[in-house]
């Protein structure tokens, strides 16, 4: 299986690269266009800051490229993030690709920490990549930035507010959490996405 990471200035690259490898997988991680284009899967993960991110995707053309996508994608964190219309962090234009906007945590009492970091529960969930789930499983969590509950979330976890943990739009696929971080439950998520 050809599987490609979109390769762009975003951490936490590797440990996904790692999960992947763990699951009999050598990823490519490439900025290249038409290698990501001939990819049977894609992944799109990263920790950083939403504004620079998409400064670099688009100088690089990479926008358009991930939009035009039409084998199965995943964004991971603020590979979620960045496929929604606008975020808050750095007041920036996204991809649009999920039509909501990312807004910041705002803590409601003493004991909301942003970022909400840690395991959490996914609930509601309803996605092919949630095959063999029940609910009430746990995936590791660090953002400080979330998308608001619309008609493409996938799985919910409450943190101040309930969230969309993950979602889904037709090719694209998205977790807020970090699979390649969250043990069995992710381990299971990233086999589910890569037999799409």
């Amino acid at each position: 299986m050809n599987v490609a990471i979109v390769k762009y200035n975003a951490g936490n690259i590797y440990s996904v690269i790692h999960a992947l490898t763990r699951l009999g997988v050598e990823p490519l991680l490439t900025d290249d266009p038409e290698k990501l284009m001939a990819a049977d899967k894609v992944l799109f993960p990263g920790q950083g800051e939403a504004s620079n991110a998409m400064q670099y995707l688009r100088e690089h053309k990479l926008d358009q490229v991930i939009r035009d996508l039409k084998q199965p994608i995943l964004g991971i964190c603020i590979g979620q993030q960045l496929m929604c219309r606008h975020s808050e962090e750095g007041n920036v234009d996204c991809l649009g690709i999920f039509d909501v906007d990312v807004k910041r945590f705002l803590p409601q009492k003493h004991e909301d920490k942003v970022p909400h970091m840690g395991w959490n529960t996914l609930e509601e969930t309803k996605s092919h990549i949630f095959n063999g789930f029940c609910g009430g499983e746990y995936a590791y969590f660090v953002h400080s930035y979330y998308v608001p509950i619309c008609p493409d979330t996938a799985a919910v976890t409450n943190y101040i507010q309930p969230f969309s943990a993950a979602m889904h739009k037709n090719n694209f696929y998205a977790t807020q959490f970090h699979p390649e971080k969250s043990g069995a439950v992710g381990e299971r998520i990233l086999k589910n996405f890569l037999e799409l």
